[in-house]
């Protein structure tokens, strides 16, 4: 495991510059690059980071089912470890999706929420549903017990996903439809999204390894403190 730890170290130290450096080249696409929308003008530069950040949160909640199958499986710690890093990150990108897409409603309808709407209605149910799975780590029992009962959470969790990313063909919505699946956009807004979306998904991922070692160091501790503790009764 130390060898491992010591490669993904490695790896971290090279993604988290690449990151920034990602994300830097973003917001020169975003704000000097791409031209502004025809109809909503600069407003729309909201859309490269909010899609960007919803696609972030869906990767993330993904690696939670993951993680917690696998934990349910094989009861790994690794495993429900990368759960709960990953709801984490998740809930943050959740949260940046909402409030650009809040600024950009309060420009586009002249409302920052209409309530109703089957995006915005899903997408504020997913936020709850993750930020009750981490309540619940954080109050429930430590333990084998308090791992499964989150696994399960985070699994039936993520049926919301599909609620919210088709939610705009199913019903009939104030948010756009899809943009990206009909080559609607041009070459150099396409450009400027795709690489705001690889860097915020590099972004992501190097949040999520940072919070799973911040959790697995914490754990160690928490081991040799109990450690200590029963060497020093005995």
């Amino acid at each position: 495991m130390t060898d491992l730890n010591a490669t993904l170290d490695r790896a971290l130290r090279l993604a988290a510059p690449l990151a920034v450096l990602g994300l830097l080249l973003s917001g020169w696409l975003i704000f000097l690059y791409a031209p502004p929308d025809a109809v909503e003008g600069n407003v729309q530069r909201i859309f490269y980071l909010h899609v960007s950040a919803a696609i972030a949160a869906y990767m993330c909640f993904a690696a939670v089912v993951f993680g917690s199958a696998l934990y349910l499986w094989r009861e790994r710690l690794w495993s429900d470890r990368l759960a709960r890093a990953s709801a984490q990150v998740g809930l943050v990108f959740t949260t940046v999706c909402l409030v650009m897409g809040s600024l950009w409603g309060a420009s586009a309808w002249g409302t920052y929420w209409q309530w109703g709407d089957a995006r915005l209605d899903s997408t504020l149910v997913l936020w709850l549903v993750y930020a009750a799975y981490l309540l619940l780590r954080r109050v429930a029992n430590t333990g084998r017990g308090a791992a499964r009962l989150a696994a399960v959470v985070g699994i039936v969790g993520f049926v919301d996903i599909p609620v919210v990313h088709f939610s705009v063909l199913w019903w009939r919505t104030l948010h756009p439809g899809p943009v990206l699946e009909t080559g609607a956009l041009p070459a150099s807004m396409l450009l400027a999204f795709m690489v705001t979306m690889l860097s915020v998904l590099l972004f992501a991922a190097v949040l999520v390894a940072v919070r799973y070692r911040i959790d697995e160091l914490g754990d160690e501790a928490g081991d040799l403190r109990a450690i200590t503790e029963a060497m020093r009764v005995a």
